[in-house]
């Protein structure tokens, strides 16, 4: 697959960071609705460490993009384009994280309690069976289990999806395989709050108030951290905004005038 996909005309100074792990091309939606205004590069990570994918975005970015660039990351990818702020400040010129998953210890814990509260009998059921099936060492096409787990947690992080019968989204279960437990890691320590301490550019959190990531692990540990900071919640809004029929518009008029500024 092409990497990074590019959108709209050069220069491309705006980069669109997918979550997952391991759902690239989630954020294609996203891209194409800014493309008719900016150049927007869809870098997909690739490695399988967290290093790794720093180190990959970083090249990208040198390579591909015209610096300093704006990183839109969504879920994991808010997690990733924060470390590479902090890492390389002179790639960045602002960071904007969507639906990005909470910075303290217990936020994990708190994500799942609100999605095993939304989920009836058969979701739950078959959340068991999917997990059962990842685990199972002769489980031959574990992407497409990884894929069916991904649309069931995307109805019930939701709160009220668009009609559409697309599905962008390349699944690789070994890549959340390997990067998730560093990523949980990187939050236990302490070490990601450390990252955002070190962040200079200014910083832009959009969060919808349906998230099962809740708004307060988000709003409340990156408010005390970064000096250059804003928080905007967005009503009736699950974890992808720009899939939501409420605030979709709602959603892209921030981000367009973030993009501005």
């Amino acid at each position: 697959m092409q990497n990074p996909r590019k959108y709209g005309n050069p220069p491309f100074k705006i980069a669109i960071i997918h979550g997952g792990p391991g759902a690239a091309g989630e954020m294609a939606p996203v891209a194409e609705e800014l493309s008719a205004e900016y150049g927007v590069l869809e870098p997909f990570q690739t490695k399988n460490s967290l290093d790794g994918q720093v180190e990959e975005l970083k090249g990208i970015l040198e390579k591909q993009a015209s610096l300093p660039v704006t990183l839109i990351g969504h879920s994991w990818g808010a997690w990733l384009s924060l470390v590479v702020a902090a890492q390389f400040p002179l790639l960045v010129k602002k960071l904007i994280l969507v639906s990005s998953a909470g910075f303290q210890t217990d936020s994990g814990l708190r994500t799942q309690e609100r999605r095993f509260q939304r989920m009836t009998k058969q979701d739950k059921q078959t959340l068991l069976a999917l997990t059962q099936d990842l685990r199972t060492p002769d489980q031959t096409d574990k992407n497409e289990v990884f894929k069916r787990l991904g649309n069931l947690f995307s109805k019930i992080d939701a709160y009220d999806l668009v009609d559409t019968q697309d599905d962008p989204i390349i699944y690789q279960y070994d890549i959340y395989q390997a990067i998730w437990p560093e990523a949980e890691e990187l939050r236990k320590s302490g070490k990601l709050l450390e990252y955002a301490a070190k962040i200079t550019c200014p910083v832009r959190a959009i969060h919808g108030d349906h998230d099962p990531h809740r708004a307060a692990d988000v709003q409340g540990p990156l408010s005390a951290q970064l000096k250059n900071f804003h928080f905007i919640l967005l009503k009736k809004c699950g974890h992808r905004p720009w899939q939501e029929k409420h605030e979709l518009a709602v959603f892209f008029e921030r981000l367009r005038s973030e993009l501005l500024n």
